[in-house]
């Protein structure tokens, strides 16, 4: 059985993004991330944090209290646990975007450790997904409604790079680190697009025409 966790953090989600929501999911509310939960009428199986942002609710549901001097952000601390009970679909919401631009750049980061770990991992707002291109997990996207798709190196230059089914094409090619972001705003020109790469770690960005 392959087990999917939705992990909501605290960014403000919209209506909208209750489309990655799948009857099954065990759900996961970082911190202030339960109201996230609320307002896309999911409940919360487990909820974890320092409650720095927010007051630990008063609730029946499992609940980690975290200290407030630790190395894990709330979120790391979800995706480990996530990690170590088996999880292999996680799909991270209020993650994106808001006030606090460092906790995005960890999240990011936490959605890399989810993915070298063998987790398929979707970091999502109402405008936007990111993937992670990894070697031997080769990515098939499907066109939908998004308009642009990025790639960008994370850490060390990807080699191998191979996309198709998009407008600027690649076979073999090497993507540098974020000094030159050579795989900004691709398109679609097939129903999927394929990518792989052969070294390094990549994230892919889809963005909607209004995004």
């Amino acid at each position: 059985m392959n087990k999917r966790a939705v992990v909501f953090s605290a960014v403000p989600v919209e209506p909208e993004m209750s489309v990655y929501l799948q009857p099954g999911d065990f759900i996961v509310a970082c911190d202030a991330g339960y109201r996230n939960a609320a307002k896309l009428g999911a409940r919360p199986d487990l909820i974890v944090g320092d409650f720095d942002s927010a007051p630990q609710p008063q609730t029946d549901r499992q609940t980690i209290v975290l200290p407030h001097v630790k190395d894990d952000t709330d979120t790391q601390f979800a995706a480990k646990w996530l990690v170590e009970h088996g999880y292999k679909e996680v799909v991270l919401l209020g993650a994106l975007g808001g006030a606090r631009i460092e906790h995005m750049f960890a999240n990011v980061s936490t959605g890399l450790y989810l993915a070298m770990h063998g987790v398929k991992v979707i970091l999502a707002d109402a405008k936007s997904e990111m993937h992670y291109l990894l070697p031997e997990h080769p990515l098939h996207l499907e066109h939908k409604d998004w308009m642009y798709l990025s790639v960008f190196a994370l850490g060390a230059p990807m080699t191998g790079v191979t996309m198709e089914g998009v407008y600027y094409p690649l076979r073999d090619a090497t993507l540098s680190e974020l000094d030159y972001p050579l795989g900004t705003s691709n398109e679609f020109t097939a129903p999927v697009a394929h990518l792989q790469c052969r070294a390094g770690h990549g994230l892919v960005v889809l963005t909607r025409a209004d995004g």
